[in-house]
């Protein structure tokens, strides 16, 4: 090899490293970061006579279709009325949603804003109006665990304790099984790992509760506000972030893999775009933070410029036998991914749809980044589609 060739083997090797280290280096080394250094986090236990005020604050946008059965779920909820408010917040619904939340107006406040602004300047009109202790946010096609609440405000018992993150529990939209994938399931054990080093990354917007006085308002246009309203919390305290797996949430899985994929782009461009917000949490002097943000977040978004630079790195390379195999073992990949894509119930093709799913969901990141380098994105949001939804 020329020197040349000796720079795009270079080049290759640290983009076959980046995709490897992101999705099967980094579990291992936060698994045993986080045995060697970490702890369990011990919740404080339940106080019974004076719990805190709270209020459980659902955006919402043309939610007719689950509303009512929202809020229905969380009148039920075991936390005492007195300390419990419920709020939604509908971001210029143009169908039913408000006429419903109306005929519970004893029981919920709605706040009613008739010009659509995106659920970023929705929560932050609404959190500007309230007067609890803890904010509990929650999407309007979640159900939550009775004791959801319960489990979420006990942390903050703990005044170093500024945000909680739940669990989210995929269900099947036909039949209401959990149907937690490898992914989730992946996702979740890195969720565990990161808690006990105290460097977990923001929540799950289906459950999450923050203290009021540490929220900041978000920046105009922010789409992922549950992983931005957190870490803003801990960028202005230094507070904590925690992670309870007994604070449960459900939500239906999306019913294809279209809206799984227009889902995806949609945060894809949103991580981008929380780099210029939450860029100071990757300086060292935030410990952990700055590691698995880096490692979990910034080089996972990366991967599929990796991808594509190793695919053309090999390409560059083809009259060498080694990457010419390594070539033609990336096409094969590729070929495997479009294959999973068609629905079966084949053992085997099932298997594929792993790769499937890695594959798209790369390529979601790729379109939001493209989509956040050409700014053509705003801050309102689009609903994924359900199975409740009438054309679904």
């Amino acid at each position: 090899m020329n020197w040349i060739e000796t720079a795009i083997s270079f080049g290759f090797w640290c983009s076959v490293f980046g995709v490897v280290y992101a999705y099967l280096g980094y579990p291992i080394v936060i698994y045993i970061c986080s045995r060697l250094f970490g702890k369990t986090p011990i919740a404080p236990t339940i106080v019974e006579d004076k719990p805190p005020r709270v209020t459980l604050l659902i955006a919402a946008y043309n939610e007719e279709a689950v509303i009512e059965e929202r809020i229905q779920n969380a009148l039920k909820l075991n936390y005492p009325r007195d300390y419990l408010d419920i709020v939604i917040a509908s971001d210029g619904s143009d169908d039913a949603t408000a006429e419903i939340c109306r005929r519970y107006a004893n029981q919920v406040r709605l706040f009613d804003y008739r010009e659509r602004r995106g659920k970023s300047a929705t929560l932050n009109a609404t959190m500007a109006q309230l007067d609890t202790d803890i904010v509990v946010f929650s999407d309007a096609n979640t159900s939550m665990d009775a004791d959801a609440i319960r489990h979420l405000t006990r942390w903050f018992a703990d005044p170093k304790v500024g945000a909680v993150c739940g669990r989210l529990v995929l269900t099947d939209p036909e039949t209401g099984n959990n149907v937690d994938s490898v992914y989730w399931r992946y996702e979740t054990f890195l969720k565990r790992c990161e808690a006990r080093l105290d460097g977990l990354l923001g929540a799950n917007g289906a459950i999450y509760a923050i203290r009021r006085d540490l929220f900041v308002p978000l920046p105009a246009g922010t789409l992922v506000d549950d992983f931005v309203a957190p870490l803003l919390a801990k960028m202005r305290s230094k507070c904590r972030i925690v992670y309870d797996v007994e604070a449960r949430a459900f939500e239906e899985s999306a019913p294809d893999l279209h809206g799984e994929y227009r889902r995806r782009a949609r945060i894809g461009t949103g991580g981008f775009q929380a780099i210029g917000i939450l860029w100071p949490l990757l300086g060292p002097s935030y410990g952990w933070t700055a590691f698995t943000f880096w490692s979990h977040k910034i080089l996972r978004w990366a991967c599929p410029c990796f991808m594509i630079g190793a695919l053309l790195f090999s390409a560059l390379l083809v009259n060498h036998n080694l990457y010419r195999g390594l070539l033609v073992a990336q096409c094969v990949f590729y070929a495997l991914c479009v294959l999973g894509s068609v629905g079966t119930t084949n053992r085997a093709m099932k298997l594929l749809r792993v790769f499937t799913m890695f594959a798209s969901m790369n390529l979601a990141l790729l379109i939001g980044f493209i989509r956040w380098i050409g700014q053509n994105q705003d801050g309102l949001w689009s609903r994924t589609a359900r199975a409740k939804d009438p054309c679904v």
